[in-house]
């Protein structure tokens, strides 16, 4: 009997494995390269961290347990969690501000569908300390580097931006309770997923004053932070958001990604814990989910026993990224970037031992070589160094007894003696 692979989870083959290297090497590289310093932590956590963040019904959404002593643990479903608790572990002895990335694997208990999985890797990027808006703008700037390097534009992507702190002023003045906050963020956080009717359904439910439900579809309409005050009265708390959202719009045009980003008030991003700015990034054409989301979240920490410290960060799942750089054409590189230099193909086994000598030295050396196990007909061990992607083809005969190797160039064809010592060096 064949066992399949569990629902929504995946196999990465070598072809695969290629281009999950390729994305999660690329991750990394743009995070050094910005000023941050890598962690990870491990794979479970205790249960109730994630219901302090999310609430009890989080247990719905992701895979726990009991352990055999009693203790209910969940594998992790985000990561965000276990950094605050790191972070306040230590949190005297770090020095800040504190700029981490992650690249962990996530597990959550859902509906597998197109661009969203029971399994993922998802790349964090978190900047604790730092209130002014240079660090949202950071962060943003950081995702917009890395997709920028794997040749996304301006038209093929664009960051949303809104402010939860601004939007949460603005629902107050509209007359919504404190108490309905959390609720009216999860049905606006689904507008652009559910179609507009099934949208004032759910909207009826959680606010039945029509004049007041009319009053959050008009605002959910605007385009521009002036179109907010010609809707709401404004007071000094919306001033101060809309300026925020002001200040970190000028931040990123200095840094040269304006073109990018654009303010959207209907980015809420569904979880309680988001305290100001948010932001999702989607492709232009919004075919699929987020791309990835984030935003400030300055009382996590103060949630987990910690002091109240400010916060910004952002995940990018490799899911919808995958299936957007497929449909762009952009994961050549990944095949190009983990090709094997040489294949060592010996012609006769009275130099196969030379071979195999040959091989060792190369590796040694750093050189990448993969070295053919079976000896002889030279044109069927050409089509497996064809088959295996490598650059150059070291054919091993007789040349070889006066420090000699043919090396042949699989991309051209051409070929050439070449001195073993040359080789090495």
């Amino acid at each position: 009997m064949k066992i399949p692979p569990v629902k929504g989870t995946r196999d990465f083959y070598p072809a695969d494995m290629r281009i999950r290297n390729f994305i999660i090497d690329g991750w990394k590289k743009v995070s050094l390269r910005n000023g941050f310093e890598e962690y990870d932590g491990p794979i479970f956590e205790y249960l109730q961290m994630y219901q302090l963040k999310s609430g009890d019904e989080i247990a719905e959404q992701l895979f726990n347990l009991v352990d055999r002593g009693g203790r209910e643990l969940a594998i992790r479903p985000e990561i965000t969690p276990t950094l605050a608790r790191m972070v306040n572990q230590q949190i005297n002895s770090l020095p800040r501000p504190i700029k981490w990335f992650s690249v962990p694997r996530l597990c959550r208990a859902e509906r597998p569908q197109k661009g969203r999985l029971r399994e993922f890797f998802q790349w964090n990027i978190d900047v604790i300390g730092v209130e002014d808006e240079i660090a949202d703008a950071e962060v943003i700037f950081c995702a917009l580097d890395y997709l920028q390097a794997v040749g996304l534009t301006s038209n093929d992507i664009v960051v949303k931006i809104s402010s939860r702190a601004m939007l949460a002023e603005v629902l107050a003045v509209i007359g919504i309770e404190k108490e309905q906050l959390n609720a009216v963020y999860s049905v606006l956080d689904k507008r652009s997923k559910i179609p507009e009717d099934a949208f004032i359904e759910m909207l009826m439910t959680c606010i039945t004053d029509s004049n007041k439900r009319a009053d959050v579809i008009k605002l959910m309409s605007v385009k521009s932070f002036e179109e907010i005050a010609s809707i709401i009265k404004s007071n000094e708390k919306i001033d101060a958001a809309l300026g925020q959202l002001r200040k970190l719009f000028e931040i990123l045009d200095t840094m040269g990604v304006s073109d990018f980003c654009q303010f959207d008030i209907g980015i809420v991003r569904g979880l309680a814990y988001y305290t100001g700015i948010v932001f999702e990034i989607f492709d232009k054409k919004a075919e699929l989910r987020a791309i990835g989301g984030g935003g400030r979240y300055d009382d996590l920490l103060k949630t987990f026993g910690g002091p109240a410290i400010p916060a910004t960060g952002f995940g990018i799942g490799d899911c919808v990224l995958g299936i957007i750089l497929e449909e762009k054409g952009l994961l050549g590189q990944a095949s190009k970037n983990s090709r094997t230099q040489y294949f060592a193909a010996c012609v006769d086994q009275k130099y196969f031992a030379k071979a195999v000598e040959l091989t060792s030295k190369l590796r040694r050396k750093g050189i990448s070589v993969a070295l053919n196990y079976k000896v002889g007909n030279l044109g069927k061990q050409l089509k497996q160094v064809s088959a295996q992607n490598a650059e150059k083809c070291l054919i091993i005969g007789s040349e070889i007894e006066s420090g000699q190797v043919a090396v042949k160039n699989m991309t051209d064809g051409t070929q050439q003696l070449i001195s073993i010592d040359d080789l090495l060096i």
